[in-house]
């Protein structure tokens, strides 16, 4: 409603047109107008004390009394605002297109706020933060903790309470964590957006450490692992502002509530674990969740399950798998050190800093955001190594490619003797891998003589001795013997008895 009365007593007093305009909220012409009419009617400042400002109205714009602006429907319009994508512009804009087809006046827009603004006040919906079905969840740790008992000690051991809270129907969660670490508040989400069956676009958390890497008015840091949850479930987190708790006005009554109507319900229980602790919270959970509003009909759990639940994202096929991030230095022989244990990254990132991501089943490490490496998490060892072949050099690699299996399949290649003289060459070691050596020189021979020429030198090698060595076998190459055909076996004494020759018997004694 235009302000004829301030505006006559603005203009008493020598005020320009511009900031009475201002003053009054309304435009220059407005203004204008009302003193070019207030002036053909010789309408000045002071008024009568008697006269209204709707007789003010009357006297200066007489004809406007026969324009009956169509009231809007209010309650219509507090329904429609609980929908997704619906406020008050587009209301306004249908409002006015029904006017038009009724040939009826509209209020305009900021008229229409105001109505709605009063209207709402007697609800008692608040215009700041409004709230819709499955658009905001408000999540915190309770200040007051709960309590197991150590069964050995009788000692009281504190636990924290996390408390979780749709904004729209208030429908909680709450669950009993040991500590408030980063792995028992990603777990306490999981475990809620499991129980409420679904995700809303919005989780509002304090500034904590676990949650904020760093806290700002504008721009808060997420912490990472929180930030690949929420992706991971398609949400958003956007942190309460510092010192404002009125951000997530449901979760900061649901402490006090969940004080009152678990804590203390439970207090002269006792618990020896944190299974039983949460076992006793589910049950009076329950009992919360359905207890009726006080101010309006339902509870928390028919208005979540008939308005809210259907609305919710719905849920991965998988839950969202905890993960942490350290960073670390490639050391020269090309692995990281997690957890005692030492996982190979490609050679080229030698004394590079990467990212690694730990999970319970793998290790990831990533470069420049890129994943460059992916290993199984080892467990049960310290100093155990997991290397990729095709992380190593080439000529680490041609090592790594050495052993015993290997070296007889190579040889058997070549031939029954050379196999043979590999294995007599892997066998005359204590320790296999002092062989590998050895092996490899001998069958590098075959470069230079042809494998013809090695297989030969090898049965010469082997009608010399059940035992050859590289070197001998070196040497029949080198001197051409293994081309010399091999003399037939001499009968040995054995067949013949232990005889004694005639230098025997000449011989003097």
């Amino acid at each position: 409603m235009t302000k004829y009365r301030e505006i006559l007593r603005l203009h008493s007093q020598g005020i320009s047109q511009r900031n009475i305009a201002a003053s009054c909220e309304c435009s220059r012409n407005t203004i204008a107008k009302v003193l070019k009419r207030a002036e053909e009617l010789s309408i000045s400042w002071p008024l009568p004390p008697t006269m209204t400002d709707g007789e003010l109205q009357d006297q200066l714009f007489p004809q406007e009394e026969q324009h009956h602006r169509k009231m809007p429907d209010l309650e219509y319009i507090h329904q429609e605002l609980n929908k997704d994508g619906v406020n008050l512009r587009l209301l306004w804009y249908e409002y006015c297109e029904t006017c038009r087809r009724g040939k009826e006046v509209p209020f305009m827009y900021s008229q229409f706020c105001y109505h709605y603004q009063q209207f709402s006040m007697k609800k008692r919906a608040s215009m700041h933060i409004p709230r819709k079905a499955a658009e905001q969840t408000e999540v915190d740790w309770a200040g007051s903790p709960a309590h197991i008992i150590d069964r050995v000690t009788g000692e009281l051991i504190p636990v924290s309470m996390f408390v979780g809270v749709l904004s729209f129907s208030q429908y909680a969660y709450v669950e009993a964590f040991m500590n408030q670490n980063m792995e028992s508040w990603i777990s306490a989400h999981i475990n809620m957006v499991t129980f409420f069956h679904g995700v809303t676009k919005i989780i509002v958390p304090d500034n904590l450490k676990t949650g904020v890497t760093k806290a700002d008015w504008y721009t808060p840091e997420i912490n990472r692992t929180y930030r690949e949850f929420a992706e991971y479930y398609n949400t958003a987190i956007i942190p309460a502002r510092v010192r404002k708790p009125k951000d997530k006005p449901n979760a900061e009554g649901s402490v006090k509530i969940i004080s009152t109507w678990i804590t203390a319900a439970l207090r002269n229980q006792e618990f020896f674990s944190l299974a039983e602790l949460n076992a006793a919270i589910r049950e009076k959970l329950k009992l919360c969740n359905n207890r009726p509003f006080q101010k309006k009909m339902g509870s928390r759990s028919e208005l979540f399950t008939q308005e809210e639940k259907p609305l919710l994202l719905p849920l991965p096929a998988t839950p969202f798998e905890l993960a942490s991030w350290k960073q670390a230095t490639v050391q020269f022989n090309y692995h990281i050190s997690i957890e005692k244990n030492h996982y190979s990254v490609p050679y080229e990132y030698i004394k590079q800093k990467v990212e690694v991501r730990i999970t319970k089943r793998f290790i990831e490490v990533f470069y420049n955001h890129l994943r460059i490496a992916s290993h199984p998490r080892i467990y049960g060892k310290i100093g155990a190594y997991s290397t990729v072949e095709s992380h190593m050099p080439k000529d680490h690699q041609s090592y790594v490619k050495w052993d015993a299996d290997r070296f007889v399949s190579w040889a058997a290649k070549i031939g029954p003797h050379t196999e043979s003289t590999v294995k007599t060459i892997l066998s005359s070691h204590r320790i296999e891998q002092q062989a590998f050596r050895s092996c490899m020189g001998l069958l590098k021979i075959a470069d230079k003589y042809s494998s013809k020429r090695l297989e030969a030198a090898c049965a010469k090698a082997l009608s010399y001795t059940p035992y050859p060595s590289l070197k001998s076998v070196k040497t029949i190459l080198a001197s051409g013997v293994d081309s010399v055909p091999t003399e037939p076996t001499k009968k040995t004494s054995d067949e013949f008895g232990f005889t004694h020759g005639s230098d025997y018997y000449g011989r003097k004694h």
